[in-house]
């Protein structure tokens, strides 16, 4: 704890300082647009989808010396790995986790939905064919949804050859898996309950696994842990089974009833087009059900001119795919 400045320099030496084009959705950047982006990059050796060649390993000191403090109460806003640090690695991978550790980011955002064997799974759309090689290993199961195949089905697929060939033979994590793997890297995790209107129950399931994984301790609870949907109904599920977890909703509710989803979430994430320092305003009057200030954090911000620009409105957290150039933009970690 006691090297997190000397660590906090060594991760800014590492930012990479070229932006990935914006878009207001929460939709990926092309690989063809990260491709670019890399080859723009001025770190020497740093290549799409290859790890920084003096990066720490997984768990490495350059990603624990940041770990141990909130950081959404420091006054700057937080960078959080979108789908983990998904400009660099594929999204919602083990291997996204691992390069968010090791630009030494503290909070990562994943997308939970279940398999057709009830297993959760992390992973953004509610089909196979983007992000893995589904059309290809299961060529007669259109439109491959997520729901339509077993864990063990989707653990055959590549979800890594589609970013790079460096990551061909990724994953699609179980969210135990996934856990774990934070756990290990010591780091916090913004889980967003996906589509949650095809998955019935599945804020239940959630809970279960949380559980069995010792995510819904105290200290996880109070310091590790928030978990959001853009389902008002879904979020208010999570609240009334456990009303010590810290909620978000994701979108941009009106002020005239910002009050109204006070009653059962902490945090508001709307996309970063859709903010005013008036609105940041509005939400920070307001107390959430743990009775504290509620707080803002926007989505999807890959550059720094931007980054600034929702810090100056006002926000607390920003969800970014390049969370490391958004840090180095906004002084936070």
């Amino acid at each position: 704890m006691f090297v997190r400045s000397f660590a906090a320099a060594a991760a800014a030496l590492l930012g990479l300082t070229f932006a990935v084009p914006q878009g207001a959705s929460d939709g990926p950047a092309s690989a063809s647009s990260v491709v670019a982006a890399a080859a723009a990059t001025t770190v020497p050796g740093v290549l799409s989808g290859a790890p920084a060649p003096d990066a720490a390993g997984p768990g490495g000191p350059r990603g624990r010396a940041a770990r141990g403090r909130d950081p959404f109460r420091l006054g700057a806003p937080v960078a959080v790995a979108h789908r983990g640090a998904s400009a660099y690695a594929p999204e919602n991978t083990l291997e996204a986790v691992d390069y968010a550790e090791r630009l030494g980011i503290d909070w990562v955002e994943n997308d939970v939905q279940r398999t057709r064997d009830g297993e959760l799974v992390v992973i953004h759309d509610d089909t196979l064919a983007r992000t893995t090689d589904v059309e290809t290993v299961f060529p007669g199961r259109s439109p491959w949804r997520v729901g339509d195949f077993t864990a063990a089905e989707i653990a055959r697929l590549d979800a890594g050859s589609w970013f790079g060939a460096a990551y061909r033979g990724a994953r699609v994590p179980t969210l135990d898996q996934y856990l774990r793997r934070i756990g290990f890297n010591q780091q916090r995790l913004l889980l967003e309950i996906k589509k949650p209107e095809l998955y019935p129950g599945i804020e239940e399931d959630l809970l279960r696994v949380l559980d069995r994984a010792g995510w819904l301790d105290e200290h996880h609870v109070t310091h590790r842990l928030v978990v959001q949907s853009f389902s008002a109904d879904s979020i208010r599920t999570v609240h009334r089974e456990r009303p010590d977890l810290t909620t978000g909703f994701l979108g941009t509710p009106p002020v005239s009833q910002l009050r109204d989803y006070a009653a059962f979430t902490d945090r508001i994430n709307p996309a970063y087009n859709t903010l005013s320092k008036e609105w940041v305003d509005a939400v920070h009057a307001l107390r959430g059900p743990h009775g504290k200030r509620l707080d803002v954090n926007t989505w999807t911000v890959n550059n720094a001119d931007l980054a600034r620009r929702v810090r100056d409105q006002g926000v607390d957290g920003i969800i970014s795919n390049t969370p490391d150039v958004v840090r180095d933009a906004v002084g936070g970690f």
